[in-house]
């Protein structure tokens, strides 16, 4: 299965998702991450926590979406926002691309890159933990053999972790 990670920045939160899910899927899943308007690197602090984590960071970098949306881009299967609309930050939304609709999911999280250098820590660490849960919710059913109703239904499910 092949998720794409959405957020704005592309340097904190779908980082680390993309991540868990590479590394804990046990080959079940794909992930790759993307911005709307990408930083153009990942937030250092990211690469520190999934280094200590024992994650593998060779590769990740911040990038636009808009490599996702090329005809010789892997077929999407499900596209994850993680933006946190209550901080009123924008979302990107995920066209239809090549003729293909991926399921879609948004799953909250404030973004830890907007937390003072002091607070790095404690941000880092809540936004890894709660993305964290909400894979292990997810991977822990067979995606592989869902309808994309019941994909739906289970992305939105262990959103609400």
């Amino acid at each position: 299965m092949n998720i794409l990670v959405l957020c704005t920045g592309n340097s904190a939160r779908s980082i680390l998702l993309e991540s868990i899910f590479n590394r804990d899927s046990g080959g079940r899943v794909s992930a790759w991450s993307a911005g709307s308007t990408p930083s153009g690197k990942v937030h250092p602090q990211s690469l520190t926590l999934l280094a200590e984590k024992g994650y593998e960071t060779e590769g990740l970098s911040s990038q636009s979406w808009d490599v996702y949306a090329q005809p010789d881009a892997p077929k999407m299967d499900v596209v994850i926002t993680v933006c946190d609309s209550a901080a009123a930050e924008t979302c990107p939304y995920w066209p239809t691309t090549n003729g293909h609709a991926p399921v879609q999911a948004h799953w909250g999280i404030p973004d830890p890159a907007a937390a003072a250098e002091p607070d790095w820590d404690t941000a880092f660490s809540t936004a890894y933990s709660r993305l964290r849960e909400k894979a292990d919710a997810l991977l822990a059913l067979p995606i592989e053999t869902l309808s994309p109703t019941d994909l739906k239904s289970a992305l939105s499910q262990a959103g609400s972790q």
